[in-house]
């Protein structure tokens, strides 16, 4: 099989640009449309796109952590979005923000949390799908 040498390069240049739009429609989602699952699709069709021009194998070592570990962290990050609330004697899932707009994101809270959990979920579920797929017989 003939690997192209377009592709590897092409990736090289679009999967920055990929990953900041990603983050871009993460921040964005919990004012306008956006939000973790699809910034979560963003990001993995990247990392996907790296896959498929380099090998699983180079996108295995190039994540940080494994998928499954980015599922469960997504799970915990989304679930600890919905506790915070109970702690200050507010029922499960309310909004909650913080006081203070910061200046590029906006305002900051419960929402926002919740979708970082979601975007690390899809990211995950995506990439082991995928890799999965991948693995050779």
């Amino acid at each position: 099989m003939q690997r192209s040498i377009l592709l590897p390069v092409a990736t090289r240049y679009l999967m920055p640009l990929l990953m900041i739009f990603s983050v871009f429609l993460l921040l964005r989602g919990h004012n306008e449309v956006g939000g973790g699952f699809v910034g979560g699709l963003v990001a993995s069709s990247a990392l996907m796109l790296f896959a498929i021009a380099n090998s699983p194998q180079a996108l295995r070592r190039l994540l940080p952590v494994s998928p499954v570990r980015l599922v469960s962290g997504g799970l915990v990050i989304a679930l600890c979005s919905g506790l915070i609330p109970l702690f200050t004697g507010k029922e499960f899932m309310t909004g909650m923000w913080y006081p203070i707009e910061i200046p590029v994101i906006g305002k900051v809270g419960t929402p926002l949390l919740f979708d970082v959990g979601v975007y690390f979920l899809v990211i995950g579920i995506v990439i082991w799908i995928m890799l999965t797929f991948a693995r050779e017989p």
